[in-house]
């Protein structure tokens, strides 16, 4: 069996049609679902990219592995899943997005060559990397805010797409008055990114996945991690197009969360980002474009389940739907995550498992709570080996 281990950046957990959204419909996810569980309380570890995806990958909680904070290394000698898997005899792989920091001083330390099999795979959570891009392109004073330079970047030159950074001119931005409009600016997000819909992100890294899929034979676990619905909110058309703010749920918060505030809750509430998204007018902007990225993130879904099953590998993979967080959207007077509210930390999980043994529960949803971590002792099991407790943290679901 393969394991298709699918993560979406800052996807919501009450934001897909199987969860109760009012307005958002996802057939492909909500189809996933119907073959699968659904576990509606599952949580991450962390709410931020770095550390919430090392917890994932290695199985175990940040105070643990120590990756606490974007830009934290993962330390070398931490297993992660693709340690355990590739001893079960299953390869492991990484398209799209992990927000590693390599330990490169621990790497230099042991004398590990970062070229090398081992180093790679510890530059790369232990995976093998088919393609990398963390998708975050932006450049200022200081350069790229990514220190490695995109793939997805020359794949949009490759396109026509002039420019250093199509990223960002094309991809991530609009065109207002005449202009390169970014789509960084919440004033700019309902305005179409100024890309052909099937060059944007979304449908390139399917791409890339599918030709991972045909490219390789198994057993093999392929995490395949996407950068949307993460911001730039801003989305090409026919998404753009999609959603208005009649779509737009009311924001979950109240006055009285602003009285005696934590200290911390109230730096987040009185920073720039919470104060916009106090504003029903950067809402009414900003949330139809995220609607409209996890729109397209579920065609493009629909495009990679019916590759599988064209190609006869649906029985054969267990797939599994997840987020590393989720996005305040104005909740509680916030945007972004970083706390730990529902909207921040809990996140969608759904698992399709292909053999008989779990017929029984297809179509169900599991309401027990259940952690990010989980996963790591999951796939070990599937894979047919023992997990290894003394490790992860975790519990096989």
């Amino acid at each position: 069996m393969n394991i298709l281990f699918v993560m979406y950046d800052q996807l919501r957990f009450d934001y897909l049609g199987c969860s109760g959204h009012p307005t958002l419909k996802t057939p492909h996810f909500d189809r996933v679902a119907s073959l699968g569980v659904r576990f509606s309380r599952a949580y991450v570890q962390s709410p931020i990219c770095g550390g919430s995806r090392m917890c994932y990958y290695t199985g175990r909680y940040a105070a643990s592995h120590g990756a606490q904070w974007n830009g934290f290394p993962l330390r070398v000698g931490e297993q992660t899943m693709g340690d355990h898997l590739r001893k079960l005899g299953m390869s492991c792989h990484l398209i799209g997005k992990t927000h590693m920091k390599a330990d490169r001083a621990g790497m230099e330390r042991l004398g590990l060559d970062p070229d090398g099999v081992i180093g790679v795979r510890q530059s790369e959570c232990g995976f093998d990397p088919w393609v990398r891009d963390d998708g975050l392109w932006a450049q200022g004073p200081d350069g790229f805010y990514d220190e490695k330079r995109s793939p997805y970047n020359e794949y949009l030159k490759s396109k026509g797409y002039d420019g250093d950074n199509p990223w960002a001119d094309y991809a991530n931005a609009g065109i207002k008055d005449d202009q390169i409009a970014s789509g960084w600016m919440f004033d700019n997000t309902d305005l179409p990114a100024n890309i052909r819909e099937e060059d944007s992100e979304t449908p390139w890294l399917t791409g890339e996945a599918i030709r991972f899929i045909d490219a390789t034979e198994g057993p093999w676990c392929a995490h395949l991690s996407y950068i949307k619905p993460h911001w730039p909110y801003i989305v090409p058309e026919p998404y753009a197009s999609m959603f208005g703010p009649n779509d737009v749920p009311p924001a979950n918060r109240s006055d009285g969360e602003r009285v005696d505030a934590h200290p911390v809750f109230d730096t987040f509430m009185n920073g720039p980002i919470g104060r916009a998204f106090q504003d029903e007018d950067v809402r009414a902007k900003v949330i139809p474009a995220y609607m409209g990225l996890i729109k397209q993130c579920d065609d493009q879904l629909g495009r990679l389940l019916d590759h599988l099953e064209d190609t006869g590998q649906m029985q054969d993979t267990m797939i599994v739907l997840t987020s590393d967080h989720g996005d305040y959207l104005g909740d509680h007077h916030l945007g972004e995550k970083n706390l730990f509210h529902d909207a921040s930390v809990r996140v969608p999980m759904i698992v399709y498992d292909p053999r008989p043994e779990a017929d029984a529960t297809r179509g169900t949803v599991c309401e027990a709570m259940v952690e990010s971590i989980d996963l790591a002792a999951t796939f070990v099991e599937a894979a047919g080996g023992a997990v290894p407790d003394h490790i992860i943290e975790g519990r096989s679901l």
